[in-house]
């Protein structure tokens, strides 16, 4: 395995700051100039299809799409999506087909080859042709839907896909967010490839970037059986933590049995963590150990290279990219590298003398065919069987149905390997006995249906703490079947579900956003015990004297007018950033290493450090937490910029890093005093399975990305205070809080 499993890699943080494109009125009359872009029986058959759909937005903007057929339901809701944001839909694909530096020049070349070493026009074309005529349709209808709106909104100037091609839906690797390839370190990859002549070994420069641990990424997931549910009902929590606008809200129906509603990661066609009438689904990244590195001996003969396998020697395949990219003036550039292939995969690095080839699923048309399929699947049977297809390669799986079951499956694609190896670290690549040897049917792994306790959870944590004395068994499971430990959420999460009755859709929102910071647990007691122990004429005794006063009466819960809350963040926050390094080097998360690692100087040094930091920044160190951690929404850029100037409102929940449930963190490199959340609860719903279903939801600002619309930042308040709107799935439900009904292009 090359790193940590993190899902939901996203485009923030890697692309420059790009303003929304202002969206188009709609239009009574196509413009001549934007009709000659497309044939006439490209623009009947766009029409008629589009006669045939109706999308009702709702009072908060979300969009509802009615179809008769499921490709129906597809054109109408990446034509709603293209209206909220066709910027996020575009760069995703650009990102995703290895074309970003077209638009954002040289320096995204190596992010570029990264893509381009599983994602190729020709061969997603041949997959495209080999797919079966139903998907081959979804995907037809998907490219149409965006033609169509480019069709009708010819102010929108796209920065490079003025046309979508149906193929182009296969372009994530895993069918959904693509995060297996992000596993590959771009500094690595240059460092192997950046010589002009031939591959290298020299290694990377170090990144010191990053001065503490990132962000989390991940989610929570909470699936809560009948007898512990105040109705007598399912209950299932969705609860991502990705980088916020990442993912709107969408509702898609049709009359060949589709009825999903949920979150969608922007530009694909299917509900990625959601429900339908029946059954819900919530993925949590992490999962097994599914990508591996096998050291690769390469021998060079006349300008061609080899490498050994058995007693054999095999001719790496060479194949040139060619990486086009934007120059300063505006023309087009263009860099071609010839990558190497084994036949375990491409070689991305060097280490030891030795080249790394990485093993990893690449299914893209398989991976599209179960993301599609769990959305209709309306019983436990019927989503087993998607399952089956084993390519949801980055995710844990939390299920609820109107059965009255729950379920858990930690990871789906789980390559057989010899245990004997540690995969954790690269294998020799010339030994045979590494190979896979095809993938765990999903009996084999770590699942969990109807469990005694009455509830599961996953926090991006091991599936050994899931359901409390109900928990898979870690000795049962082979070593690389799981890859993340134990971690504050996790332990946070069994804490308020153990004890946990007659839970309704309220109480489960509260349960979920629970305000106990579970790593603080053990650092303040060992803070307090430091100053304990100081000697009366040691300085410290007065200087730090009222913030340990302060720390010592703390509930450990964080509040928006808690002062304890500020002053053990920023603690914590210093001695994170010093010891983050140290953490990497033992191979430990940083909190458990700051827990489990740090004397009483290093410690009361920290505190120091940030009662001075909260005093410069804001005049003193008693500064309640709610003047500090901000939800700001002021741009529809990509990367976000924040300002302390313009308004705000007060987020009391924190990172995750520090075992809140509900996360709130910044990932942008901070230039303001306060901190503004951009990564943690983004799309968050409450599922309950009934004769019907009930449902609330919350959207970190709004659904549109365009800062004219009223839907910008219209849940912006409500989402800072933890408080949800009713979700509308019904139709005379939507009828009564209907803001417009139209078609697409109307």
């Amino acid at each position: 395995m090359i790193l940590s499993r993190f899902a939901a890699l996203t485009l923030a943080g890697t692309l420059a700051a790009t303003a929304v494109p202002t969206l188009a009125e709609p239009a009574a009359k196509v413009p001549a100039k934007a009709r000659s872009a497309a044939n006439a029986a490209e623009l009947a058959r766009w029409q008629k299809t589009a006669n045939g759909i109706t999308i009702m937005r709702d009072k908060w903007g979300i969009p509802h799409v009615f179809g008769k057929l499921d490709a129906d339901a597809v054109f109408g809701m990446i034509y709603a999506q293209a209206e909220d944001d066709f910027n996020r839909v575009e760069l995703n694909y650009i990102n995703a087909m290895g074309r970003l530096a077209e638009v954002e020049g040289e320096k995204e070349v190596w992010r570029d080859l990264r893509m381009k070493l599983y994602i190729q026009p020709a061969d997603m074309q041949a997959k495209y042709a080999a797919s079966p005529a139903w998907l081959k349709e979804l995907m037809n209808a998907w490219a149409d839907g965006l033609n169509f709106y480019l069709h009708t909104h010819p102010n929108v100037k796209p920065k490079l896909l003025t046309r979508f091609e149906p193929w182009m839906a296969l372009s994530f690797s895993e069918g959904s967010i693509g995060g297996d390839i992000e596993e590959i370190s771009l500094k690595e990859l240059e460092a192997f490839y950046g010589n002009a002549l031939k591959p290298t070994l020299q290694p990377p420069l170090a990144d010191n970037t990053n001065a503490r641990d990132a962000e989390p990424r991940g989610s929570n997931g909470f699936a809560i059986a009948p007898k512990l549910s105040a109705s007598g009902h399912p209950l299932l929590l969705i609860n991502p933590h990705t980088s916020f606008y990442f993912r709107p809200e969408i509702h898609m129906v049709s009359e060949q049995g589709l009825n999903a509603y949920g979150a969608v990661t922007w530009g694909q066609f299917f509900i990625y963590q959601g429900f339908n009438d029946r059954a819900g689904w919530m993925h949590t990244s992490g999962g097994g150990d599914v990508i591996d590195e096998y050291l690769e001996t390469v021998v060079e003969r006349q300008g061609k290279f080899f490498y050994k396998y058995g007693g054999e020697e095999r001719a790496l395949r060479a194949v040139p990219i060619t990486l086009p990219f934007k120059q300063p003036d505006g023309k087009t550039g263009s860099r071609t590298i010839t990558v190497y292939f084994s036949h375990h995969g491409p070689i991305v690095r060097g280490q030891d003398g030795k080249w790394v080839a990485v093993k990893m699923m690449d299914e893209p048309m398989k991976a599209l065919t179960q993301s599609w399929s769990r959305t209709k699947a309306k019983n436990y049977q019927a989503f087993y069987k998607a399952m089956e297809l084993r390519t949801n390669s980055s995710n844990n799986t939390v299920y609820a149905d109107a059965d009255g079951n729950i379920a858990y499956f930690h990871g789906n694609f789980i390559p057989k390997r010899d245990p004997a190896f540690d995969w954790t670290k690269p294998v020799d690549g010339s030994n045979p006995a590494t190979e896979w040897q095809g993938l765990h049917a999903i009996p084999e792994t770590i699942t969990l249906f109807n469990p005694a306790s009455g509830y599961i959870s996953n926090t991006n944590n091991w599936p050994f703490s899931s359901s409390g004395a109900n928990s898979p068994k870690r000795e049962a499971y082979p070593a690389y079947m799981w890859a993340l430990p134990e971690n504050a959420r996790g332990r946070h999460a069994e804490r308020v579900l153990k004890d946990a009755k007659a839970l309704t859709l309220d109480s489960l929102i509260a349960t979920a956003y629970d305000s106990y910071l579970t790593a603080f647990e053990p650092l303040v007691p060992q803070l307090t015990k430091d100053f304990d122990a100081l000697p009366s004429s040691d300085a410290r005794r007065t200087a730090l004297a009222e913030q340990v006063a302060s720390l010592r009466a703390w509930d450990l819960r964080f509040a928006a007018d808690s002062v304890p809350t500020s002053l053990a963040v920023y603690w914590g926050q210093e001695m994170v950033a010093a010891n983050s390094a140290r953490a990497r080097a033992a191979g430990v998360p940083t909190v458990d290493f700051i827990t489990s690692s740090l004397n009483a100087d290093e410690r009361l040094a920290a505190l120091a450090s940030a009662s001075a930091k909260l005093t410069r920044d804001f005049g003193s160190w008693k500064t309640p937490w709610g003047e500090i951690n901000r939800f700001q929404r002021i741009s529809g850029d990509i990367n976000q910029e924040y300002d302390d100037g313009k308004p705000s409102w007060p987020v009391a929940f924190t990172s995750a890093n520090w075992g809140s449930l509900a996360s709130f963190g910044m990932v942008a490199k901070q230039k303001t005093k306060r901190i503004y959340g951009d990564r943690g609860n983004s799309f968050v719903a409450v599922v309950e399975f009934g004769p019907k279903v009930k449902a609330k939801s919350i959207l970190a600002g709004g659904q549109s990305g365009n800062p004219a619309s009223k839907h910008f930042a219209d849940q912006a308040e409500m989402y800072s205070r933890g408080e949800f709107k009713d979700v509308l799935f019904y139709k005379q439900d939507i009828e009564k809080q209907l803001e417009r009904k139209y078609h697409p292009g109307q």
